[in-house]
């Protein structure tokens, strides 16, 4: 294995280590040894690679929303680039849905970690309302983009239909539908694609 393949083999099971943990014990709880432990490196590896625990929790966030570790933003990844480009107003926010299902697929699980850290953790905090305002960017992009293909719904501006959208995919409610109350998460997703068209768009 060339020299590149390993550490990002290494940098993998660290965060699944650390993902592991987290989700069993809690992030205060969690040390940078035990992520070590569980990972088998040794714990100055860890250190070398990501400096400190926020620091490996905010990489695990990255890399559950991405779906990979490649330095590409949000805004320039394929499906985003599909959804905005899309010509048909309905089509794209049925492709808003899809994608907001494939990713809190992956990333709910770290989701919950950072929610439940925030509340006694400072730098956790600002984590999570970092990862608010990088969806706020996002949506709003994708609701602007709408707006050039369509009219909204009758007393709707981009900034309150991109507050409906963010509200309509929240984390929040994702977990509360599919944790809370079971929902398989392509009825997530169509419920969604639902509510956004009818909430965003006039009607038809």
């Amino acid at each position: 294995m060339r020299r590149a393949d390993k550490a990002q083999a290494n940098r993998h099971r660290m965060r699944t280590a650390a993902q592991t943990l987290f989700a069993a014990r809690g992030y205060s709880a969690t040390s940078m040894q035990a992520i070590a432990d569980e990972a088998g490196m040794a714990v100055q590896t860890l250190y070398f690679t990501f400096g400190t625990k926020r620091a490996l929790l905010s990489e695990l966030l990255d890399v559950a929303v991405a779906g990979d570790d490649e330095p590409v933003p949000t805004l320039e990844r394929p499906g985003v680039r599909a959804a905005i480009e899309d010509p048909d107003p309905v089509a794209q926010l049925r492709r808003q849905a899809r994608l907001a299902r494939e990713i809190y697929e992956r990333v709910a699980p770290v989701l919950q970690i950072v929610a439940h850290a925030a509340a006694a953790d400072p730098e956790i905090h600002d984590l999570w309302e970092t990862n608010n305002a990088q969806r706020a960017v996002v949506m709003e992009r994708l609701i602007t983009a709408l707006a050039e293909k369509s009219p909204l719904r009758e007393g709707l501006d981009t900034s309150m239909a991109t507050d409906v959208a963010l509200a309509l995919q929240s984390p929040e409610l994702y977990h509360f539908l599919t944790a809370r109350r079971g929902w398989p998460a392509s009825r997530w997703e169509h419920w969604t694609a639902d509510a956004l068209v009818t909430q965003l768009l006039p009607p038809r």
